[in-house]
């Protein structure tokens, strides 16, 4: 027993020799560490990092932050136990900070759970059109088996066709609704090879890169320091370099909210959450992540500037005097509606918007099944959420996910969106409550990355 003490203290001397040492330095070092390259003009934009900071931290982050405070958008409904679809892994996280505690279906309210597909006041006024519907239907009742399946794949494909998500069936017995704000997104210790494969099957099998070029700081003694992977991705189309760059944004602000909200004290009494700046330079500080950090920080700002054109576009659809964040509280629900279409116009006053025209806008025929491998590509990665072993973090996933899918959606609709009348129905776009509530939780997740990168700054600024 003693030697097996012995070897296994030897292990994890080993073990903590290995980890990352943060260098130290004269004060502001470590500030320039991981934020010196991290200023001026991003790569295909036009906009600055110094005015996304300006803009979000003072202008846009405090009334998000409210909006997302309402019972409209603190409810999204999530199955999670869903079976990963991709490997035979029933493996779960039993940490406890993992767990999420679903909302007793009456602490919900009557409006959310009345009314969670087409979500608005024309979706109630067309009851009466869906008892017709449902009369007509009795006429199926003569078509064989084979050709009501037919009919029910053709109706899906019309309601999936332009989605980039692969969405929980909300009327499933295991979808329930969650809380977010009783579920916040922050550190569970979910980490290691269960956290890495899945990263690693996003960036290996979804990101249109070829198995011969490697990722920076995965190919151990192999590493070129990024030479070829970079080389590689400033070849490709603009489309094929901007899919990498949103995943490696939201695979940043994912570890920006884990550093930020971290478990810094876990005692009978009391549980105490906070920065960790060790974990924090750990993905972000140049020198540790031998020039890769930065990159990662860039590539959460195109994320941003991705995700605020999609609100500043899908603004006609929100106008429109039938649309209503309807809960059942009246003045509340009005109240929020005003906040909303506040967001979305100072998203539209956003003066250096990413110009999405230079997607797909070379020869039709190779646009369009490129437009289509994008949106397969991100489909795919939506149903790897269904894999990760932790809870929250698989909650947290598949929101962010969704919520980019549905920024997608709607950059790809803009004819659509522009043909929505100003009254009645808008039949030729349509978004859900489920991915109007993941579209702002989604960017609300992006913009406090943004606001806690200033914080992080701040502190590493008096750092030693």
């Amino acid at each position: 027993m003693a030697a097996g003490s012995g070897l296994l203290l030897r292990a994890l001397g080993l073990a903590v020799l290995l980890l990352p040492v943060v260098p130290r330095g004269p004060p502001g070092a470590a500030e320039r560490r991981c934020f010196c390259q991290v200023t001026g003009h991003l790569d295909d934009c036009t906009c600055d990092v110094e005015t996304i900071d300006a803009f979000n931290n003072y202008k846009l982050f405090p009334r998000l932050n409210e909006l997302l405070q309402s019972d409209y958008f603190r409810y999204y409904k999530v199955n999670l136990k869903k079976p990963c679809p991709f490997w035979n892994d029933n493996s779960h996280c039993g940490i406890r900070d993992c767990a999420v505690k679903p909302c007793p279906s009456d602490e919900v309210p009557d409006g959310i759970r009345s009314g969670s597909y087409k979500y608005s006041e024309e979706a109630n006024n067309l009851a009466e059109e869906c008892e017709e519907a449902k009369r007509l239907g009795a006429v199926d009742g003569s078509l064989s088996k084979e050709t009501q399946q037919a009919v029910l794949q053709w109706t899906r494909h019309d309601d999936s066709s332009d989605s980039f998500c692969e969405a929980d069936d909300i009327y499933s017995p295991d979808a329930e609704y969650v809380d977010l704000l009783l579920n916040p997104e922050r550190y569970t210790g979910y980490k290691g090879p269960d956290a890495w494969k899945i990263w690693n099957s996003i960036y290996e099998e979804n990101c249109f890169k070829p198995q011969n070029v490697k990722r920076p700081l995965t190919s151990g003694r192999g590493d070129d320091g990024g030479h070829m992977f970079y080389k590689w991705l400033k070849g490709v189309c603009v489309e094929k370099r901007a899919f990498y760059k949103l995943i490696s944004g939201l695979h940043a602000s994912i570890n920006i909210h884990l550093s930020a909200r971290y478990l810094l004290q876990d005692t009978w009494s009391e549980k105490k959450w906070g920065p960790n700046v060790t974990e924090f330079q750990q993905r972000f500080d140049e020198v540790i992540t031998r020039g890769e950090g930065p990159r990662r920080l860039k590539n959460l700002y195109f994320l941003y500037l991705i995700e605020l054109r999609a609100l500043s576009k899908v603004l006609p659809f929100f106008e429109r005097p039938g649309f209503q964040l309807y809960t059942g509280n009246k003045s509340h629900d009005a109240e929020m509606k005003n906040l909303l279409l506040e967001i979305l116009h100072l998203a539209k006053s956003f003066p250096l918007h990413f110009n999405e025209n230079s997607f797909f806008a070379g020869n039709k025929k190779e646009a369009v099944k490129l437009k289509e491998e994008f949106r397969l590509h991100f489909k795919n990665i939506s149903k790897i959420m269904d894999c990760v072993g932790c809870f929250k973090c698989r909650l947290w996933g598949k929101l962010q996910t969704q919520g980019l899918g549905t920024a997608l959606k709607i950059l790809f609709s803009e004819n659509l969106i522009e043909k929505i009348p100003e009254s009645g129905p808008s039949y030729g776009f349509q978004l859900t409550r489920q991915e109007i509530v993941a579209l702002f939780n989604a960017f609300g997740r992006i913009s406090t990355s943004v606001r806690e990168l200033e914080n992080f700054k701040n502190i590493l600024r008096n750092m030693r």
